[in-house]
């Protein structure tokens, strides 16, 4: 099984018991250059907020975006849009990266202001 198909058998497993759970999905994607992160309403159609690396914020603040550093401040980005937004409890979907580096970075970020997974 190649690499990217192994990713996304775990996204399917994943995703699917978060659409159980009925909660808003934190839904994270990397790239060797930038992060992406999205909350996502249950219905799985409405984005209800979103911060990337492509963001002027992040721009200003980092050098270089593909790194643990610009994860965290996407983090803490994120969860300063959704705490506007009214959300406080949502479900992480890790899109299938191991939970380790920027991903994990972006998590703990998050946590530490003020979201609960």
């Amino acid at each position: 099984m190649k690499k990217k198909q192994a990713r996304l058998r775990r996204v399917q497993k994943t995703r699917a018991r978060i659409r159980l759970q009925g909660a808003n999905r934190l839904c994270v994607f990397r790239t060797p250059r930038h992060i992406y992160a999205q909350i996502i309403a249950p219905n799985g159609s409405e984005v209800i907020t979103s911060a990337s690396t492509l963001d002027k914020d992040v721009k200003k603040k980092v050098k270089y975006t593909g790194n643990i550093e610009a994860a965290s401040i996407v983090g803490e980005i994120l969860a300063k849009r959704a705490k506007k937004a009214g959300i406080t409890k949502v479900a992480f979907d890790r899109s299938g990266f191991k939970f380790h580096g920027r991903v994990k970075a972006l998590a703990e970020a998050v946590r530490e202001n003020g979201m609960e997974f």
